[in-house]
């Protein structure tokens, strides 16, 4: 049987990376993944991709629209291996933070919360304030691993490729799935 795994693509800048992350978990064959996304994810990823949203569902299992709150993921009765936001908006990092549930991508987060089931958000903004810092810290304390999309040079990356690829096998890394997506540091000789 297959683990079930939830990702999520909200309104920010970075659409990439959770659109590669999708491929991956699709070339593994490993995952039934069940996809939400936010309106604005679907308008990032007409402005920042190559990619049609057709194309993006069509690398999941099973597909909710964002409104869609009676899905069966919202409920912590469906088991799940867990959580990814890729990439997370402030605004939804807010609302999760806050207890907010007001879109099913929320409302997952904060079943992932209450069920103690693994979250991970690639929260994407720059600068940050002292709100998004805050926000940030409280979701740690609740368990929330934050991989921020920031690249990494000690694998010598030669395309942007090469980096969003790094992040992804990071953000896998969090889950144990192996994968050879991120050159791992073996320290200097």
């Amino acid at each position: 049987m297959k683990k079930r795994i939830i990702v999520a693509i909200s309104g920010a800048t970075g659409v990439v990376y959770g659109i590669r992350l999708l491929e991956i978990l699709r070339e593994t064959g490993d995952f039934e993944v069940h996809l939400i996304l936010s309106e604005w994810a679907c308008k990032n990823i007409e402005i920042e991709s190559e990619k049609s949203v057709d194309y993006i569902k069509g690398l999941c299992d099973f597909y909710y629209d964002n409104n869609q709150l009676d899905a069966c993921i919202s409920s912590g009765s469906f088991l799940v291996l867990g959580m990814l936001i890729v990439p997370c908006s402030m605004k939804t990092l807010s609302a999760i933070a806050n207890g907010y549930a007001d879109s099913l991508i929320s409302r997952c987060a904060d079943v992932s919360l209450k069920e103690q089931r693994p979250l991970i958000i690639a929260p994407r903004e720059t600068p940050l304030s002292t709100i998004h810092l805050e926000n940030m810290l409280k979701l740690s304390k609740m368990g929330v691993c934050i991989i921020p999309p920031m690249p990494s040079f000690y694998n010598k990356p030669q395309t942007i490729d090469d980096i969003i690829n790094h992040f992804c096998g990071r953000l896998l890394d969090k889950f144990g799935i192996t994968n050879g997506y991120s050159r791992r540091w073996n320290g200097t000789v």
